[in-house]
């Protein structure tokens, strides 16, 4: 059986608005349950552990899909989403994969995070594929590979574009755009239309676009373990 670490956000402040963040529920259920369907074992993490903040607009009923449906009536998950482990107690070692989930909260936490930035590493280092979706690209602001060089370098990669986060209207509140730090580290960067379902891989590295992308990220992940 394959073992795969997510790792979701601690961070529910939405910069300065007064309003809440979180992870995107989506970008959670869709690919943990094309994994756990089958035979993927999934533990979860994040830098605080216990209970992630929930994106509150993920929750809308225009963001409903079965997937996320299928979350808040399964028990079992949303318990242990309610006991995730602390990140900086996790070991790459034990596991075969690690995939990241979006919305806005890993802009703030994860990608200044060394844990994460460490666990990134360590998993690449060792061969192991490394998965991020939509925002969740953020993780790799300050992760580097061997040389000391952005890991995201010369590599073909998308994520969240300027023009989703123009229309989301948080071009001025996010600490960066998702497109231009990619962009900044040498990434080769591309992307389709606003909230086409895109994801890129290479190598090791698979990234999505946005929530749209996470079941694409998620088979591209499915396949590399098998």
């Amino acid at each position: 059986m394959k073992n795969v670490l997510f790792v979701l956000t601690s961070h529910d402040e939405l910069g300065n608005t007064g309003e809440k963040t979180g992870f995107w529920v989506e970008e959670f259920a869709a690919p943990y349950y094309l994994l756990k369907d089958k035979g993927v074992n999934v533990t979860l993490a994040s830098p605080k552990g216990g209970q992630p903040p929930i994106d509150p607009k993920s929750n809308e009923p225009d963001f409903q899909t079965p997937a996320t449906k299928r979350y808040f009536e399964d028990k079992e998950t949303m318990d242990a989403m309610a006991n995730t482990q602390k990140l900086n107690t996790v070991n790459a070692a034990d596991y075969d994969a690690v995939f990241y989930p979006g919305g806005h909260g890993p802009l703030w936490d994860l990608a200044e995070d060394q844990d994460s930035v460490q666990l990134i590493e360590n998993f690449y280092n060792s061969n192991k594929p490394v998965a991020a979706v939509c925002h969740a690209p953020a993780v790799f602001k300050n992760v580097k590979d061997q040389n000391g060089e952005p890991l995201v370098k010369g590599k073909q990669v998308t994520g969240f574009t300027n023009t989703e986060e123009a229309a989301v209207q948080l071009t001025e509140v996010v600490p960066f755009l998702v497109e231009d730090m990619l962009k900044e580290n040498g990434g080769v960067y591309s992307k389709k239309e606003d909230w086409a379902a895109y994801a890129q891989e290479d190598g090791l590295l698979i990234t999505g676009q946005n929530p749209a992308s996470s079941e694409l990220v998620a088979e591209m992940l499915l396949r590399r373990l098998n």
